[in-house]
């Protein structure tokens, strides 16, 4: 099948992001600037900055949607946590770049619904389905957050460390210029493979 999506950027009301707080913020993955920005419904998004991006061009991106469950409680059915990991693990070698963190849990549906999908997906439904059988968007995510964080970071053009092309096409659409490049991640588990497997058949990811 070909791509499947309910997302319709276009069409969203842009959220309007301020600046609320910014720090410098040693990791295990090395030093970052870290910048929170506030939406109007007072959720937090990350920045985290290696170098200075202002005016820089093809700056190395990660957009990156949290995910509880792999990046916190080690969950083996997705390969979140791998990506984040490797994103930042890319952006510190290069010595400059940004890996963009939006609170966009399960692909937009939040994080009780997200559990609710993997309860029929244990029955045998696919995380397309799944969604579907709940009634909701396969992937309700939007990009307007990120570009609105570029655009305040000055930042232009990007280099996006993605498989999903949506979110090429998202920023891309708001005017930013945008390459994509692979985002080379360790092994995963098989439950992680299948997962990633569904998303590149049916919501038309590119393969890594």
């Amino acid at each position: 099948m070909g791509m499947r999506s309910n997302i319709n950027t276009a069409d969203r009301v842009v959220k309007r992001l301020e600046i609320y707080a910014e720090t410098l913020l040693p990791t295990s993955h090395g030093d970052f600037r870290c910048i929170v920005f506030e939406d109007p419904e007072n959720l937090e998004h990350v920045a985290l900055i290696k170098g200075d991006i202002a005016d820089q061009e093809a700056v190395l991106c990660r957009v990156h949607s949290q995910c509880l469950t792999s990046e916190v409680f080690g969950s083996q059915k997705c390969d979140c946590k791998q990506q984040l990991d490797s994103a930042l693990d890319a952006i510190q070698k290069s010595k400059l770049g940004v890996l963009l963190y939006l609170r966009q849990e399960g692909r937009g549906i939040g994080l009780g619904n997200k559990i609710k999908a993997y309860a029929l997906q244990e029955k045998g439904l696919d995380t397309v389905d799944a969604n579907e059988a709940l009634g909701l968007p396969v992937d309700a995510r939007e990009y307007s957050l990120a570009v609105q964080m570029l655009r305040l970071l000055g930042v232009q053009s990007v280099q996006l460390m993605t498989n999903n092309p949506l979110k090429l096409k998202a920023l891309e659409a708001a005017g930013i210029r945008v390459s994509r490049k692979k985002l080379d991640t360790p092994e995963i588990s098989e439950q992680a493979a299948h997962y990633v497997r569904v998303k590149q058949k049916r919501l038309g990811h590119l393969g890594t």
